[in-house]
Formats: C-alpha cells, structure tokens, sequence
C-alpha cells in the first residue's frame, strides 16, 4: 500500500499551519481523501494534554514537555493517523515527532536520540513519508508571530537551536525531507511545496 503521510516543519512563524491547510484543502479539492491533523492535537486527549503545553502563562519541565508530547502523539498515531494510512487516506500534518527531536532534543538540551527513543515505542511504524521543512531565520520567525505561545514564546537563541537541529535532520535523512526557503512570498512558498509533493506522488482522486 502506498502511504501519503506529509508533515510540515520549521521554526515559529514559518507558515506551517497555512501551508499545511492549504495542502489540505487542494488535495480534497482535486479529490483525495485527505486527513488534516496539527500537533499536539486532533484527538481528544492531544488537544488537553495540548492546552497544558502551550499555556503562556504554564510551567513545564524540559522533560514533562517531551514526555507530553510524546503521549499526545501516541494517542494520534493510534486513534487516528495510523487507521488513517492503513485506509488509503492522505494524512497532511501540522508538525509532528520531528517537532520533538527538534525542540526538546536540540533546543532543550535534551539529546534527540533521547528524545526519538522516547517517542518511538507509542508510534511504531507512524512516521511520515515526507518532511516539508520550512527555513527561515530565527529572528524573522519570531517577528511574524502575532500571539505566541508559551514555546513560541521563546526567545532567537532557543529558537535558532531548534533550526539548527531541523537542518542537521535534514540532512541525516535526505530521502524523507525537502526543505523549502520560507522566506518568499507565501504564493511562492505554497508554488515549491506542491511542486515537491507531486514530484513524489501522483495526486488524482481514488479509482
């Protein structure tokens, strides 16, 4: 069976949510089957325990914040992206374990093996086929947010650790990422990341 499972990443601000509906949206328009799902989130414990994390005003430990995000992510890769593929469906991801290697394994501190061990056993074989990685420099990044969160909400040197980190996966695993300069125009932006989804699959409707 082929599976169509794409996420979208990057730092604060570079226009993965709009991207990822977007993808979304054309798909459903040109007749896929796709399902949409942002992380943490999309399932009813990952929107609570997604609440707990990105409370502005809440106080989380390095690792209770990797370990939050590891069982929102479970519980998504169980419940509803993992039934999703083995459906035929398209699954269009707003981040996704990436997110954690990143954040908590590079810009927390925490060791991204660490953190990829932790999250391994709750996603098995739930990973997606295709990264889209959006770069942009972290200060710009920041400046795009108009109401961030308590991780957006971090300040450039954070922030250029986690895009640090991004880059460095990226580059460990060629075949599963493409990295797009999200510093263009959105228009733009959106124009190179069809171009690279349909270099990898053939977007029709279902026979």
């Amino acid at each position: 069976m082929i599976r169509r499972y794409i996420a979208f990443e990057g730092i604060e601000g570079t226009g993965k949510s709009t991207l990822a509906a977007r993808l979304a949206s054309h798909l459903e328009t040109v007749g896929c089957d796709v399902l949409y799902v942002r992380e943490p989130g999309s399932s009813t414990t990952g929107e609570r325990i997604r609440r707990v994390l990105l409370d502005p005003d809440g106080t989380v430990a390095p690792w209770s914040e990797a370990l939050l995000f590891a069982a929102a992510r479970a519980q998504l890769a169980h419940e509803i992206v993992g039934p999703a593929l083995a459906a035929g469906q398209w699954v269009v991801s707003d981040r996704s374990v990436y997110s954690s290697l990143a954040y908590q394994g590079g810009g927390r501190g925490l060791g991204v093996e660490r953190v990829r061990a932790v999250n391994a056993p709750g996603l098995g074989d739930v990973w997606p086929e295709m990264v889209i990685l959006l770069e942009l420099d972290a200060a710009t990044g920041l400046a795009r947010q108009e109401d961030p969160d308590r991780i957006g909400g971090e300040g450039v040197a954070f922030q250029s650790k986690v895009g640090q980190t991004f880059a460095a996966l990226a580059e460990a695993e060629p075949n599963r990422f493409v990295t797009v300069n999200a510093a263009q125009g959105i228009d733009d932006v959106w124009a190179e990341v069809l171009e690279h989804v349909e270099a990898r699959w053939v977007i029709s409707s279902p026979e």
